[in-house]
């Protein structure tokens, strides 16, 4: 049994990629283990303008935006043996809108294929809609990580139930003891808050640092560390300011002895070793549209007592006192949360053990174990007749869309009516309803 997964990957520092990563080695680990005899191949996704060392697995590279190499990687993959593929989906690691260019490579497969879903927006734009939708329409199985992400793709996106698998977001089998991990990074003598993950706006790391001055009175041994890079998007488009903002917002709370902030992207290995040496893992994050969460499955998975606002992931996921949840931007409310468990480690500790009986239910072997079976089932079902019948062209043989054209029949006053071929015919004039599509287009 061959399988090729397709996705971002390791070093590329990107949450989709170390997922792709553990899936793939846990399938194959427990094939190994069974003796089933899988072997796989990861086509890895590049952003753009960069490229990576990667492992010996990852046997073609797709560049984002190149819809030449989405061409190369399927025929490859049809060329290679490969019973199934296993895609990870997320807006803004494929090219064109939406990632749109992901969808001929799809159409020109000749396997079974399997798609997670990494993010199901509740109110997609229009091309979002489309593009998620085409891509279920092609997919034999769907896999989901919350409860949450089926009803949307039943009730948005139509998307039959029957395709649909939910399996919860793994987490590595790694727990260190939290003692020697605390004397590790020097912080035997303190309490820790963890918040780690990609930094941006959407995160709420200030409602954190303004609960900390009424917490920090009474437990003065409370310190902070926020972990992780700015998004590299965050970057592109806002640099640091964000960061910035909250080493400002901490200097006129007077914490700077309670707050520390890692800007960089570490292993799991040493990701756990902070998890393990924290007390209380935070997830403050400012609206509700988060469908899946690997940060805080990581932290259920070592058995932390969490405490967030309440997110999809975090309200299924912290349900039946796995964790303690807050109203988005309650500064007042964390710090009361905060000061109770800290005062009550009785409390804090049954919070821990019923997170961590919780994380052994979805380590990584299991989680593989899930999607073997859903291979075997994928497997047994052909493609619908919808995926062969739709569409006649090869798309991937199309060239990329061009609106240059349409340029040269727009001018000051609208866009023309005809052209003689690429040649604007200026005595036909202008049509309204010409005008009033191009002008919905436009908005």
């Amino acid at each position: 049994m061959k399988l090729a997964f397709i996705g971002t990957y390791p070093p590329r520092e990107c949450g989709i990629g170390i997922f792709t990563n553990n899936l793939f080695n846990s399938i194959l680990s427990n094939s190994k283990k069974r003796e089933l005899g899988y072997e796989g191949f990861v086509v890895a996704i590049n952003d753009n303008g960069l490229t990576y060392e990667y492992p010996d697995e990852v046997k073609v590279i797709i560049r984002q935006d190149h819809q030449e190499d989405y061409l190369k990687a399927v025929k490859f993959i049809n060329l290679s043996g490969a019973d199934i593929c296993i895609l990870e989906h997320e807006f803004g690691i494929f090219g064109g809108q939406n990632g749109v260019q992901i969808l001929p490579l799809l159409h020109g497969l000749k396997v079974p294929i399997i798609v997670t879903l990494h993010t199901i927006l509740k109110n997609p734009s229009y091309t979002e809609k489309a593009v998620l939708q085409e891509i279920c329409k092609m997919a034999n199985k769907i896999v989901v990580m919350s409860h949450k992400a089926i009803e949307f793709l039943v009730s948005i996106y139509n998307v039959p139930e029957g395709k649909i698998v939910f399996i919860e977001h793994g987490v590595p089998d790694i727990f260190f003891d939290q003692e020697k991990s605390k004397m590790e990074f020097k912080l035997d003598s303190r309490k820790v808050l963890l918040t780690f993950g990609f930094i941006g706006r959407s995160k709420g790391i200030e409602t954190v640092i303004k609960a900390l001055p009424e917490v920090v009175k009474k437990h003065p041994d409370v310190i902070y560390i926020v972990l992780g890079k700015t998004h590299p998007n965050v970057l592109r488009h806002s640099g640091e300011e964000y960061r910035i903002f909250l080493r400002r917002l901490v200097t006129s709370l007077y914490l700077e002895e309670h707050v520390i902030f890692l800007n960089k992207f570490i292993d799991e290995q040493d990701l756990f070793k902070y998890l393990c040496a924290s007390d209380i893992y935070i997830t403050p994050y400012l609206n509700e549209a988060q469908i899946t969460s690997g940060t805080l499955s990581y932290a259920i998975g070592v058995g932390s007592a969490v405490i967030s606002t309440p997110y999809w992931h975090a309200s299924e996921l912290l349900a039946e006192g796995r964790g303690r949840l807050i109203d988005f931007n309650d500064s007042k409310g964390l710090s009361s949360t905060l000061t109770e468990l800290l005062d009550k480690p009785e409390v804090l500790n049954e919070i821990k053990r019923k997170a961590y009986d919780y994380g052994r239910k979805i380590t990584w072997p299991k989680t593989g174990e899930k999607y073997m079976e859903v291979i075997v089932d994928a497997l047994k079902e052909q493609q619908s007749e919808m995926v062969n019948d739709d569409t006649e062209l090869d798309l991937l043989a199309m060239p990329l869309f061009s609106l240059s054209h349409i340029n040269r029949l727009t001018d000051d006053t609208g866009i023309i009516q005809h052209a003689n071929y690429g040649i604007p015919n200026l005595k036909e004039g202008y049509c309204l309803d010409d005008n009033a599509r191009a002008l919905l287009m436009v908005l």
